[in-house]
């Protein structure tokens, strides 16, 4: 496993954590038409029809992917769904999700025996310093319960993220393809008995345009190629590298809900993202710096 990550894997994730940002605007888009549990199932039902018939099965213990179907897709997109119809700003979504980037250091320390270094733990103080920008200044639409649905969408992000390690190599795409495909039919089910037929009808009267391209963005380049390029990148380098890029999400977040959905950008919204980036480059480049800083150092000194 690399611990150095290579400028092309930087862009690649940078790439990707903007999708994911730009996404929080896309499901508040999708959720003005339909129920989120539908909206989740229609979101994974494409993403792995018709692929599955021409990819082929992950080559990993089942269990591992039911476990990672489960806990990436259906139960912390359905939370994160509802946390967003329940209140909470998309941009600020945005943001609370990335506490999956401590949850995942976390639980690599505890079930991997990872070892972070001390630059990444005080790059994450620092990103964590900017959620609390965020969190002393929250408006009364942000409720306790979509803020907790959230969070909790964020925990399973990080078993999730675990479930990976614990695979070893397998083709990322056809992870979350067949991964897609197991989170389906719990999705359909569960928003039968929940949100129920009449919503479904609902739904299909009330159908635009804009909830068919909100569909087909959170299959097709959030899904497919987010998660796939993801899950690549999370078996490449160790848990404490890859899981603060997501911390730039909400950057993206903030920015697109600001220009398509007219939230506020606060200027303490601004600092929190500073801080944000400034805590990833800490994580990223810390270690760099402090061996540079070092050889500086010795060499004067001879």
């Amino acid at each position: 496993m690399k611990h150095a990550m290579t400028f092309a894997d930087i862009l690649t994730a940078l790439a990707v954590v903007t999708i994911w940002g730009v996404n929080f605007v896309v499901i508040k888009i999708g959720l003005q038409d339909l129920p989120p549990l539908l909206f989740t199932a229609l979101r994974f039902l494409f993403a792995a029809l018709p692929l599955v018939f021409f990819v082929p099965r992950p080559k990993a213990d089942w269990r591992l992917i039911a476990a990672y179907g489960m806990l990436q897709f259906a139960l912390q997109f359905s939370l994160l769904f509802f946390g967003i119809r329940l209140g909470l700003p998309a941009g600020l979504a945005s943001l609370v999700i990335q506490l999956q980037a401590f949850f995942t250091i976390g639980l690599a320390v505890l079930v991997l025996g990872e070892r972070p270094r001390v630059s990444q733990l005080l790059g994450a103080l620092v990103a964590f310093s900017g959620m609390a920008v965020v969190a002393v200044n929250l408006e009364g639409k942000a409720t306790l319960i979509g803020f907790v649905l959230v969070v909790l969408a964020g925990v399973c992000w990080a078993m999730a993220n675990i479930v990976t390690k614990k695979m070893g190599p397998v083709s990322a795409l056809s992870l979350v393809v067949w991964g897609a495909l197991i989170a389906t039919p719990p999705l359909v089910a569960a928003s039968w008995l929940v949100e129920g037929t009449a919503a479904w009808t609902e739904a299909a009267q009330r159908l635009r345009w804009q909830t068919v391209g909100a569909v087909l963005f959170q299959s097709y380049p959030n899904t497919l190629l987010g998660f796939g390029v993801w899950s690549l990148l999370m078996r490449k380098y160790a848990a404490a590298t890859i899981a603060p890029f997501t911390l730039l999400v909400p950057v993206a977040g903030m920015i697109g809900a600001a220009i398509v959905l007219a939230e506020p950008l606060q200027w303490w919204k601004a600092a929190a993202g500073l801080l944000v980036l400034g805590g990833l480059a800490l994580n990223q480049f810390g270690a760099r710096f402090a061996r540079a800083a070092a050889t500086t150092t010795t060499t004067t000194s001879n």
